[in-house]
């Protein structure tokens, strides 16, 4: 059930939406046109088939705010305890050795995140965190762009009769952070030189364009650059010629690892010192989906705050890499395989590191057959999985664009992932889903979100 204020929101939105107008094939022909050159495309597809936004209250977004901020202090914590006191760290989640080759890179300043996201399910009642992505999150140059859009049409201002609606600038948000992550690494440049850098087919290369545009109005000039076109010459970084001051990550630890002789430049500038790369390498030890795992374990217990342990209670469900060995749940021994077989409508099995819902088995809509073989794939990989309790679902419906055009209004499941800089929220990215995945690369799509408050006197 949603909360009443946002209730009546929803409410208030849908009954805005005029057959003539907003319905019509024109106003969507329209949208669509905007929208594409805005950039706003995952690969050919446009990011946003859908005709509302998502709503949340100003209590929505202090509650959300506090968790995930406590979250991704909680994964710093992590990430100085294993680089310092306790390696063993670098075991529960599961860290290859290459993967430790690069942790073992000092990135020059402390801080393993500058830009993160926890994917959540926001109900009125409960918060829960399915996963934190502390590498690189993707999504967020789309959401601005997306939400200004929003933000301009018609309808809004006649829903802003009665609602006071706000969204998050997350370009202006990225670049600060970066900039303090670079001051701390010791970054003199006014500006600095910025590099986004991604493979060149990536799907996503839209939002690198469109962060580029943002930084450079913003008067920070950037280069978006394939790793396979840099240079490192014992001292600078260069792409195109262009000296690199300040490296924007976004391609993955993973394609590092597995092509390392495209990534070399990259790496070893960073090794080198020459240049300040966020997020750092060691933003992968949070980042593996094992880290819940280390959250939720009582023996790590003692890393954390009374404060940071009563959060992660409530928020983040009980953990596990896949295993035969024994656990302790729900206050009873017992062994973890015999644990997740017979709970499987309880249980969803995922790779501790793959992206885009890979490999994700979801217990509740598995046969016990087809349950037991993804399980022995789990213990046959050479790469660790986990089990993970099931977390609730929020379910809204949403007026979304088919093809052949008509507009239907179909229930959607919502995947909330807050967006943080340095460790505070700075918005939000909010996917739709059919299916009991619901992320852009699967197949899901994308609304923006606004935090909205009923006016006084508005009767709403």
């Amino acid at each position: 059930m949603i909360g009443g204020e946002v209730a009546t929101a929803i409410d208030t939105w849908h009954g805005l939406l005029r057959p003539d107008v907003e319905l019509g094939e024109a106003h969507w022909l329209a949208l669509a046109a905007r929208m594409r050159e805005a950039k706003l495309t995952f690969g050919d597809r446009l990011n946003c088939p859908f005709l509302r936004r998502f709503f949340l209250s100003e209590e929505d977004a202090a509650r959300i705010a506090h968790a995930s901020e406590t979250i991704a202090g909680v994964g710093e914590t992590v990430v100085a305890a294993a680089v310092s006191s306790m390696p063993d760290l670098l075991d529960a989640v599961g860290l290859n050795e290459a993967e430790r080759r690069l942790v073992a890179i000092d990135p020059g300043y402390p801080r393993a995140s500058t830009s993160s996201r926890v994917d959540a399910v926001l109900l009125p009642e409960t918060l829960a965190f399915a996963e934190y992505n502390a590498e690189a999150p993707a999504g967020l140059g789309y959401t601005e762009n997306l939400a200004e859009i929003f933000d301009t049409l018609p309808i809004m201002a006649r829903f802003r009769e009665r609602f006071a609606a706000r969204y998050h600038r997350l370009g202006e948000g990225i670049l600060e952070a970066l900039l303090a992550s670079y001051r701390e690494w010791g970054g003199t440049a006014s500006p600095p030189q910025v590099l986004i850098t991604d493979w060149r087919e990536v799907p996503t290369w839209n939002e690198f364009l469109i962060l580029q545009a943002r930084f450079e109005g913003l008067g920070v000039p950037t280069v978006v650059a394939d790793p396979r076109d840099l240079e490192f010459d014992g001292r600078q970084l260069t792409a195109g010629g262009r000296r690199i001051d300040l490296v924007y990550r976004r391609v993955l630890i993973n394609d590092i690892v597995a092509r390392p002789d495209d990534c070399r430049a990259l790496v070893e500038a960073c090794r080198a010192g020459a240049v300040c790369m966020a997020n750092s390498l060691r933003c992968k030890i949070p980042h593996k989906k094992a880290f819940f795992a280390v959250l939720t374990d009582e023996r790590y217990a003692a890393l954390f705050t009374g404060e940071q342990r009563a959060v992660i209670a409530a928020c983040v469900p009980w953990t596990r890499v896949v295993a035969d060995v024994p656990v302790t749940a729900g206050g009873r021994r017992t062994g973890l395989l015999d644990l997740v077989r017979r709970d499987r409508e309880t249980f969803v099995l995922k790779p501790s590191d793959e992206y885009g819902g890979t490999g994700v088995t979801l217990g509740w809509e598995t046969s016990p057959g087809d349950w037991d073989d993804a399980i022995q794939r789990a213990l046959a990989s050479p790469a660790p999985w986990i089990a993970q309790r099931r977390i609730p679902v929020r379910r809204e419906v949403f007026p979304i664009v088919e093809t052949p055009f008509r507009v239907v209004m179909r229930e959607m499941l919502v995947d909330f992932a807050p967006y943080l800089f340095r460790g505070r929220v700075a918005g939000f990215l909010t996917r739709l889903s059919a299916t009991g995945l619901a992320n852009v690369t699967s197949g899901g799509g994308q609304v923006p979100s606004f935090v909205v408050s009923a006016l006084p006197g508005s009767g709403a």
